[in-house]
């Protein structure tokens, strides 16, 4: 992945949590989704969102650094959103929640077209894909108290990692949609949690690691004597 030729050494905006500043962040924000959602990433400009937005081109790029700024940023705006999470008081239908509104909105013709377009646009940069990586691991965070309610409840081990459950649960869904670009469909989401509540009451998902074996103490053949044995001769068999 390379940058963008129109992208000026990067910037992280560090915006005021309000006043002007916040405002501006917002509508920036606003109009680089509108954009990459109609135009795609190729069709995706500073100069386009600095009109549809109202904020100065030279502010942009003063505080975006340009294309890939204002992708990475809209991601890390949509990171800062809650992710209203079930709690149905069973792992499996709490994931399967989960899934069913992962399916339900990048298949809807009109909820999709905007998420999808985002997370395409962040994979052509290193900058976008840091900030995808940024965006899921924060959604997983989140949607990992899911797994830890389980596990208060005795449905799963102690030690379990809640974010690996819903990594697991969310992954085939994601694979399906911006890999292999297979169809998904309902069932197959519903697949996805199931085996997920299947793998993490098994323990697959546990953080804790098993104690390491002890190491018997080397017996010396004068110990071995002493104690009234008979030493046992080193052949290539017995190593």
């Amino acid at each position: 992945m390379t940058e963008r030729p129109d992208t000026h050494p990067p910037h992280t905006p560090t915006p005021r949590p309000g006043g002007r500043s916040a405002r501006v962040r917002a509508d920036v924000v606003a109009a680089t989704l509108a954009e990459v959602t109609e135009k795609g990433y190729d069709g995706l400009t500073v100069d386009a969102v600095a009109a549809r937005s109202g904020v100065h081109k030279a502010t942009l790029y003063r505080r975006w650094g340009g294309v890939d700024g204002l992708v990475a940023d809209a991601l890390t705006a949509s990171a800062d959103r809650l992710w209203p999470l079930p709690d149905t008081g069973d792992l499996g239908e709490d994931l399967r929640r989960i899934t069913h509104e992962v399916f339900t909105v990048f298949t809807d013709p009109d909820l999709g077209r905007t998420p999808t377009a985002l997370i395409t646009a962040a994979q052509r940069s290193d900058t976008g894909a840091a900030a995808l990586h940024a965006f899921f691991a924060a959604r997983h965070r989140q949607a990992a108290e899911v797994a830890e309610r389980a596990v208060t409840r005795g449905e799963l081990p102690a030690g379990t990692d809640g974010a690996e459950v819903i990594r697991a649960a969310t992954a085939p869904l994601y694979y399906r949609l911006f890999v292999t670009g297979e169809p998904l469909d309902a069932r197959a989401a519903e697949c996805a949690a199931d085996a997920a509540a299947l793998a993490a009451r098994a323990g697959l998902f546990t953080s804790t690691t098993a104690p390491e074996a002890s190491t018997p103490e080397a017996t010396t053949p004068e110990a071995s004597v002493a104690e009234g044995s008979t030493p046992k001769p080193s052949t290539p068999e017995a190593s």
